[in-house]
């Protein structure tokens, strides 16, 4: 389950790619099983080809550190993270990965939760994966989100009654 600096981080993610020209898509499975990107940013650069940006949101030591693979397969890679896990950190993070920290804002009034420093810049690397499958699976990614947008928007009796009974059941999310 989420926590909410994890959400909270992928919404401000989500806008800060949209607003630098990038289309942007959560947990998107990568081609040759390299894993899933957490967030998935690509757009077309000055000579019409490509960019492909990968960002991997991290929000405690132990999730930094787990076992999990890491799909690091972009031109770009970043990690995401909060300042405090980013200090104690930084030396782990290999020299071509990129760092955004995360800031929450003290309002709540605004229509983000924070904003990002680019704590370290990333190196740009080949394509780690063919560009054709990877635009392939991007585009798979956007039409799942679009189905469940569609279901949302249409309510209830899209779903199963099995599919609402598990939500019901689900404990709710701490803000």
């Amino acid at each position: 389950m989420k926590t909410s600096l994890t959400t909270q981080m992928e919404e401000t993610l989500y806008y800060f790619l949209r607003e630098n020209g990038f289309i942007a898509i959560e947990e998107v499975t990568t081609p040759d099983e390299q894993g899933i990107v957490d967030t998935l940013g690509c757009r077309l650069d000055n000579k019409q080809q490509f960019e492909w940006r990968c960002y991997e949101l991290k929000v405690s030591k132990a999730d930094f550190r787990s076992s999990a693979k890491l799909s690091f397969i972009g031109h770009y890679n970043y990690f995401v993270l909060p300042e405090q896990l980013y200090i104690s950190v930084k030396e782990e993070i290999p020299s071509h990965i990129g760092v955004l920290v995360y800031h929450p804002y003290i309002s709540e009034d605004l229509p983000l939760s924070g904003f990002f420093i680019t704590e370290k810049k990333p190196q740009r690397q080949l394509l780690q994966v063919n560009e054709d499958e990877l635009l392939y699976h991007l585009i798979s990614s956007q039409a799942r989100e679009v189905g469940k947008a569609k279901q949302t928007a249409r309510g209830l009796h899209t779903f199963s009654t099995k599919q609402v009974y598990k939500e019901l059941k689900k404990p709710p999310t701490r803000i």
